[in-house]
């Protein structure tokens, strides 16, 4: 699946890494690979992505992922902020790209991407009625409130303070929340979205207009340079 690239740093996310996980639930996982540098100079530049679903895994190159990132896109910025135990590759770059994780964050885009994503996951709550359907599509409704919740969780928390919760620390009020909306309780999924709006307008964030792009760019040379063959490398370091 990764012929020529390096892997720098991938773990579980998704309901596992949330503590939302139940017996059925599958195992999402997420990762950012550097391709070898020359390959951007041929006819054909590597994939920026690769995806699998059975496993379901999501590898991004390394530029891909960063844009993912500075853009706000909570499932790529997540794979920085995930629990210790939740890693499954670590490099040096992996590591760099996690003590760096602040870098890729502003205000406008947080705000954005979580309540954009939010949005969207009610939308999908709407067009399902009133909870008169099959159990199959229940249990679809339940999933798509609770990531509904913890969308609009995740972005008004790091939106307030800067730090992305990825466990969450009471997964048992989300799920109830899941069976309530799946069971027509609509208003109450929209009531949530209408409150995350006035508190996004309200709170007095950390965080900067405009992400750190200076040390993004920093670490994506570095990560350039050393994936270089050996005679290029020294070159390029001189």
């Amino acid at each position: 699946m990764l012929a020529g690239m390096h892997l720098l740093l991938s773990g579980i996310v998704g309901s596992v890494a949330y503590g939302l996980a139940g017996p059925g639930s599958d195992v999402d996982r997420i990762g950012v690979f550097a391709a070898p540098t020359v390959a951007f100079h041929g006819l054909r530049p590597p994939r920026e992505s690769v995806v699998t679903t059975d496993p379901d895994i999501t590898l991004h190159e390394a530029a891909k992922w960063c844009r993912l990132a500075l853009s706000g896109n909570p499932t790529a910025t997540e794979l920085a902020w995930l629990p210790q135990d939740c890693y499954e590759t670590r490099t040096e770059f992996g590591d760099r790209l996690v003590a760096i994780r602040s870098a890729f964050l502003s205000a406008p885009r947080v705000r954005d991407a979580y309540l954009g994503y939010a949005g969207q996951q009610f939308r999908k709550l709407e067009s399902r009625g009133d909870g008169t359907f099959s159990a199959d599509t229940r249990r679809r409704t339940a999933k798509h409130a609770r990531h509904l919740a913890r969308l609009v969780h995740q972005g008004r928390l790091l939106y307030a303070t800067g730090v992305l919760e990825i466990r969450l620390a009471d997964p048992e009020w989300f799920r109830g929340f899941g069976e309530r909306v799946a069971g027509g309780a609509l208003d109450e999924a929209r009531a949530l979205v209408a409150e995350a709006e006035r508190d996004f307008d309200r709170i007095r964030t950390p965080l900067p207009d405009r992400p750190d792009e200076a040390t993004v760019e920093r670490w994506l040379l570095d990560v350039r340079a050393a994936h270089l063959p050996p005679g290029r490398a020294r070159r390029a370091a001189d």
